[in-house]
């Protein structure tokens, strides 16, 4: 499910480039959390690269580091996403409800996911 979630932030961000004045407002350096400065970028490409090493993490990690990672960064990104849409254009609404529904689905499969036997 981090796969899919991936896509929808990549089209949500890609489709908001359309809305008017917004590729104009990028020369000045402004972004939603404040200036263009490395510290901003760096946070928000943290922010993005979690759920991208999700896919793989999930599967790589051992079982219980992977179901209480799986529920901590999903209840994380589900709020964060809660936050993003205040006030969003319908689009993007659209889209992080369909985030919001993935992550939740992330947090439920991990917490009911059937405990590994301890050897």
């Amino acid at each position: 499910m981090w796969c899919p979630l991936m896509f929808c932030y990549i089209y949500g961000d890609f489709f908001e480039l359309y809305q008017p004045g917004k590729l104009q407002q990028m020369p000045s350096g402004r972004t939603a959390l404040g200036a263009a400065a490395q510290a901003t970028l760096l946070s928000m490409a943290a922010l993005m690269a979690v759920p991208s090493l999700m896919v793989v993490l999930s599967f790589l990690l051992p079982a219980t580091l992977s179901r209480w990672l799986n529920i901590v960064l999903g209840v994380l990104y589900s709020a964060i996403m809660v936050l993003a849409i205040q006030g969003s254009w319908h689009f993007y609404v659209f889209f992080g409800l369909i985030e919001i529904a993935l992550t939740v689905e992330i947090v439920w499969h991990a917490w009911t996911w059937p405990k590994q036997p301890t050897p």
